[in-house]
């Protein structure tokens, strides 16, 4: 009976999320230097399509606002992937190094290569994978330890960002153009975009709704797991390729977006519990949610100036987080 109305409240939060979900993708699309209420929206996208309405929906809201619930999903289910790996709470993508792997590669094609632009989500993928199993390697011996993993993803990390900083210092005339990819930015996002992320972030979020029951059992700890017939090492090293592949799609669009990784799965463990049949998908709909309603916030905070929402979200998402840590042990 307990079990049954313990689902039946994972349930019910699941759907509020969804429903946030659903409201945030309309106030996403209809906010901004022109405001249509969604009942324009309907009107404009089914019946009106010659509208200026339709035009500013389907041109420059609905591709920004699909790029930002994407990469609202990729990144928070690669840091809840990476806490689950871990252990630990505080792992996610851009404070280990996986976003400043894909970041640095793709820095490199857009600053000295740029007519290979479209080698961008490639190449993040790539520079993402190459610095988690860099990690990875330097973490191993006689196995991989979860403390040996996230100390050597921080190592790892400034490592890379010294790498960002050198390619600005001895580039400087070419920075203006990636200025929003440093911080984080969706201000020019269209439909290309959309294109971009879209085939790896389908395949990676229906991979990780295959698996959540192999990452509960990771959780145990590896004695454990290793006891109840699991491989560890192939099973974690297979999900550090797929927190990679979600990273490097999401930073391939974005740029360097931070703490969504970090604070989303923090943040639907603490409402959800931590089994991954229920935080994966709650992670997903937040995940979106936030970084929908944060780039909202980029657009019409300074109206008609925007901001990227790299640091709308650095200015939020830190003292939230930390008030969530603080919430967390007055509970204790």
């Amino acid at each position: 009976m307990g079990n049954r109305k313990e689902r039946a409240n994972k349930a019910l939060i699941l759907l509020g999320f969804v429903l946030l979900f659903i409201v945030s993708f309309f106030i996403s699309i209809g906010n901004g230097a022109v405001k249509i209420s969604p009942l324009e929206i309907v009107k404009a996208i089914f019946f009106q399509k010659d509208s200026m309405h339709y035009q500013v929906i389907w041109n420059v809201r609905l591709p920004r606002t699909i790029v930002a619930a994407l990469v609202g999903v990729c990144l928070s289910l690669s840091g809840a992937i990476l806490q689950g790996i871990m252990r630990n709470p505080l792992a996610g993508p851009n404070i280990i190094g996986v976003s400043s792997g894909g970041g640095l590669m793709a820095l490199i094609i857009l600053i000295l290569f740029p007519k290979y632009y479209y080698l961008v989500p490639l190449g993040a993928f790539t520079g993402a994978l190459m610095a988690t199993l860099f990690i990875y390697g330097l973490s191993w011996k006689e196995g991989v330890h979860p403390t040996r993993l996230i100390l050597a993803g921080v190592a790892v990390s400034s490592l890379l960002n010294a790498g960002i900083n050198g390619l600005i210092t001895f580039f400087p005339d070419r920075v203006a153009g990636v200025i929003g990819f440093m911080v984080g930015g969706l201000s020019a996002t269209t439909w290309i975009q959309v294109r971009t992320i879209i085939p790896y972030a389908l395949a990676g979020t229906a991979l990780v709704q295959l698996l959540p029951q192999r990452l509960n059992v990771l959780m145990l700890g590896d004695e454990v797991a290793t006891g109840l017939g699991l491989n560890v090492e192939k099973t974690r090293f297979a999900f550090i390729i797929l927190s990679s592949l979600l990273a490097g799609s999401a930073v391939s669009v974005v740029g360097m977006l931070g703490f969504v990784g970090l604070i989303v799965p923090h943040m639907a463990r603490l409402f959800i519990g931590s089994d991954y049949k229920y935080l994966f998908p709650a992670a997903f709909f937040l995940g979106g949610s936030i970084v929908m309603l944060c780039d909202t916030l980029s657009r019409v905070l300074f109206a008609p100036a925007e901001i990227p929402v790299g640091i709308i979200m650095s200015a939020l998402g830190a003292p939230f987080f930390l008030y969530l840590l603080r919430k967390k042990e007055a509970v204790r």
